[in-house]
């Protein structure tokens, strides 16, 4: 895997312990499997993070660093997936949500009239709040498990190319002349 490209961007672990957010978690970032760079960890890491990027609630942003400390994955990757939903992908996100929960909820029809204001969002935030978080966490748990697999799996094949590589180059031998 990448390693190198992945720490190049990951922050210092010590700038993450001291942010403010991050005072609540205490003692528990002192965890070394938090900064860990394995098949497991980064795996991990992405399933949290893609959940907690489809859950419309603020502060996803700690949401995922609690959840990367439970379940003891790499807390930069986790909180770095987050940025997935920004203000500009907000919008198409959690109305693509919305449709999924109103498609899995019978009883809800997808509203006509959307519009993305924050008037209308907390004008029809009482009718529209049960198909969006059921649409979300589904989404969320179907991104967790796709990006879990797909890192497993990328990672795996990744070490099975280099390690091809490598034996194709002990293979080789000079020819003489």
């Amino acid at each position: 895997m990448p390693r190198h490209l992945l720490k190049r961007f990951a922050p210092d672990h010590q700038t993450i312990r001291d942010h403010k957010h991050m005072q609540i978690f205490g003692k528990l970032l002192h965890d070394p499997n938090l900064w860990h760079l394995n098949r497991r960890s980064v795996a991990g890491a992405f399933a949290v993070g893609l959940f907690w990027a489809m859950i419309p609630i603020p502060f996803q942003m700690v949401a995922a660093a609690a959840a990367a400390i439970v379940f003891r994955v790499n807390l930069p990757i986790s909180v770095a997936l987050v940025w997935i939903s920004n203000p500009i992908t907000m919008p198409p996100i959690f109305y693509f949500n919305y449709l999924v929960g109103t498609w899995l909820l019978p009883a809800h029809e997808p509203l006509g009239d959307v519009q993305m204001t924050m008037e209308w969002l907390s004008h029809s935030l009482g009718e529209i709040w049960q198909p969006l978080y059921l649409g979300s966490v589904v989404v969320g748990l179907i991104l967790a498990t796709l990006g879990y697999l797909g890192i497993r799996g990328f990672w795996r094949w990744h070490v099975l190319r280099q390690y091809h590589r490598r034996r194709q180059r002990g293979r080789k031998t000079p020819s003489t002349s």
